[in-house]
This record gives C-alpha cells, sequence and structure tokens, in this order.
C-alpha cells in the first residue's frame, strides 16, 4: 500500500523587521538550521517592516516551491499589537488572495513550551 500523500508545507518565520540590515542575522540563522535539520523543509523569512521580503513576498516564493499549506510563525517574545492585529490581517488577506492554500498562524513562538524551557535553561546557565 503506497504512504499517504502529504500537503507539501511552507514555514514562515515572521519578524519585525528593521533598518539596521544585520538585524535580520538571528532570524536567518533559525532558517539556515531549519534547512539543516530537514533539507526538504521550504522554509522563508518575512518582515513586517524596513525589511525584504515581506509576508506576500515570502509566501509567492513558498508557493513556487510548491508549498500548498503555509504555517506563519510570528518569530516575537510576546503577543503585542503586531502578533494580535497585524499579522492576523495579513494572513487573512493571504486567504482571501490564495483560496486553495491553507494557511496556519501560531501564537509568538516564545510562548510554546519548547521555546520557554530553552530560554529558561538559557538565562539559569
Amino acid at each position: 500500500m503506497p504512504a499517504p500523500e502529504t500537503t507539501p508545507q511552507g514555514i514562515v518565520l515572521f519578524a519585525h523587521g528593521s533598518r539596521n540590515p544585520a538585524w535580520r542575522a538571528p532570524i536567518e540563522a533559525v532558517a539556515a538550521h531549519m534547512r539543516a535539520l530537514e533539507p526538504s523543509a521550504l522554509v522563508a523569512c518575512a518582515y513586517l517592516e524596513f525589511t525584504a521580503p515581506d509576508l506576500p513576498t515570502a509566501v509567492q516564493a513558498l508557493l513556487a516551491e510548491g508549498a500548498r499549506a503555509v504555517s506563519v510563525w510570528p518569530m516575537f517574545l510576546g503577543a503585542g499589537r503586531h502578533a494580535r492585529a497585524d499579522l492576523p490581517r495579513l494572513v487573512d488577506e493571504l486567504r482571501a488572495r490564495h483560496p486553495g492554500i491553507a494557511f496556519t498562524l501560531h501564537p509568538p513562538i516564545a510562548e510554546h513550551p519548547a521555546v520557554l524551557e530553552a530560554l529558561a535553561r538559557t538565562a539559569l546557565s
């Protein structure tokens, strides 16, 4: 019996952005580490402002690579205005623009139990 087909999933690491080009390095490092862990992963970084690419551009690149579902991870420590209002609005716009694509918007990354654990252990070391 053949293995069940899975929907190719794209993953967007979404961050605020900055006028300082070096600011993006930690987010890009996470994406590079993800690709090292899973070479077939479809991963893109996107930024709200000051830094390219923006979310629609990153999603378009993932769709061009074959993604048929997109998971958006806000790379924030907390649920401020960008996570509560701006990002949900942007994802809703993407859902309207790409009705055949399933979009999942996660809570800010620092709310994930594994990230909380890593932050606590790092601060204690």
